[in-house]
């Protein structure tokens, strides 16, 4: 029985220093309650204990069981009370402290009163919906909660908001069903050396998504992976997949595919997002796990995985997404998503690229999990170039990178000219969407 209590110490001891991260997101609120109740039944059994036991062996474990299960309660009360301290703050400042920085947020959502008030502080620029906003929904419905959302903006005389959502076809398509599930792009043109003849089909299947998720409010959709299948596979990559989601291992497939696919979203009023530069498909590493690194030169990239980014970024208006992966050949210290070397002087100045740029998910270790941590990240984004900083699937780090934000601010560690060329290019998206639809 003592070893049992000891083993569920140091259980505890754990949960209390990673519950708040973002593998437990989901659970967050469940094992906060299993801490502090199991600490408080733990810690009164082991005093019972002391008081009653004279057996010295039994009673220093007893004092060490007591004394770990102290230090979990008090560490996870101390971490709770830090993030609602600073979910606090942010909630407390007006809305026009509040709506420079929040226009290059978009953030998923668990609770749809707590997403309603942000909106209303103008604290975020857009909404990520996903499978856990729309189960046993139907489209009506799904098409009211947003346009709910819609209004809120409206009422105070702003553009519309982002309402971003995954729906690439295949396995990640998070808004089927109740939408037509459809299957990966890469199966319209398996085999196929004249992709030309592929062009009708590839448009119908475009036309499928960029109709039904206009109809139900959605204006942002993130696809299609462009990265090149270069068939690597890592057993222990869980999501990514690239492999599976890549539309070819050619290059000029992908680009017509993708451009295809693009050119008809846009006609409904749907923005594309072309993922995930600088490519995942020589990556095998699972970035939402864990650390990663493209070690392939500029060059060989440029003449590569690159081509359909660029090709791209200059025939549409598709959002470009930066993934996590270091691109070591250019900075060996941060992924590409907030990495001033690649971003501003790649993406901005070399290539002349005045199109939005977004982050992938900053919930993934590979930026949670790295010395900047997600305060420093999204300071470093916006001070390289990035339009939109993306917080889909643990909402509460939001409010973490919003209070870095707002202190690098007033410490004048965010720079003005950068916040003011992406509000520009924020904008005139957004108008250039609403004349087209």
């Amino acid at each position: 029985m003592k070893l049992l209590k000891l083993c569920l110490a140091v259980v505890l001891l754990l949960l209390a220093f990673y519950f708040r991260t973002p593998l437990l997101a989901s659970l967050r609120v469940w094992v906060f309650g299993f801490i502090l109740v199991s600490s408080v039944g733990l810690m009164s059994s082991e005093i019972l204990i002391l008081r009653n036991n004279s057996i010295l062996i039994k009673s220093l474990v007893s004092f060490l069981i007591l004394t770990l299960t102290s230090f979990s309660l008090s560490a996870a009360v101390a971490f709770e009370l830090k993030f609602n301290l600073t979910k606090h703050t942010i909630l407390n400042q007006t809305p026009n402290q509040l709506e420079t920085l929040g226009q290059h947020f978009i953030i998923g959502y668990r609770n749809l009163d707590e997403v309603k008030k942000l909106i209303r502080k103008r604290a975020i620029g857009g909404v990520f919906i996903t499978r856990r906003n729309i189960n046993n929904k139907t489209k009506e419905q799904i098409k009211q909660e947003i346009q709910s959302l819609q209004n809120l903006r409206y009422s105070q005389g702003l553009s519309p908001l982002w309402i971003a959502t995954d729906q690439e076809g295949g396995i990640v398509s998070r808004m089927s069903p109740p939408l037509t599930q459809l299957p990966q792009l890469s199966t319209l043109v398996a085999g196929e050396e004249r992709i030309e003849q592929k062009r009708d089909e590839i448009i119908q299947y475009a036309t499928i998504h960029g109709k039904e998720l206009s109809e139900i409010g959605v204006n942002l959709n993130f696809a299609p992976v462009v990265d090149l299948n270069k068939g690597i596979i890592n057993p222990k990559d869980k999501y990514s997949k690239i492999y599976l989601r890549s539309i070819s291992a050619d290059k000029n497939i992908v680009t017509k595919v993708a451009l295809w696919y693009c050119q008809t979203l846009e006609k409904y009023g749907v923005e594309c997002t072309i993922k995930h530069f600088p490519g995942l498909g020589r990556v095998d590493t699972d970035t939402h796990l864990d650390h990663a690194e493209l070690k392939s030169s500029v060059e060989e990239l440029s003449q590569d995985d690159w081509i359909p980014f660029r090709e791209l970024m200059s025939k549409s208006g598709a959002f470009t997404m930066l993934g996590h992966a270091k691109l070591t050949a250019v900075d060996a210290d941060h992924p590409v998503s907030f990495s001033k070397q690649v971003v501003t002087e790649i993406i901005r100045n070399d290539w002349q690229h005045d199109g939005i740029l977004i982050t992938d998910d900053f919930s993934m270790q590979a930026v949670y999990g790295t010395k900047d941590g997600i305060e420093n990240a999204t300071v470093k984004a916006i001070n390289a170039g990035v339009d939109l900083i993306l917080i889909s699937y643990d909402t509460d780090l939001y409010y973490e990178a919003m209070a870095a934000g707002l202190k690098a601010q007033k410490l004048d560690k965010l720079a003005p000219s950068m916040l003011s060329k992406s509000q520009k290019r924020i904008e005139q998206t957004k108008n250039r969407l609403m004349i087209s639809h």
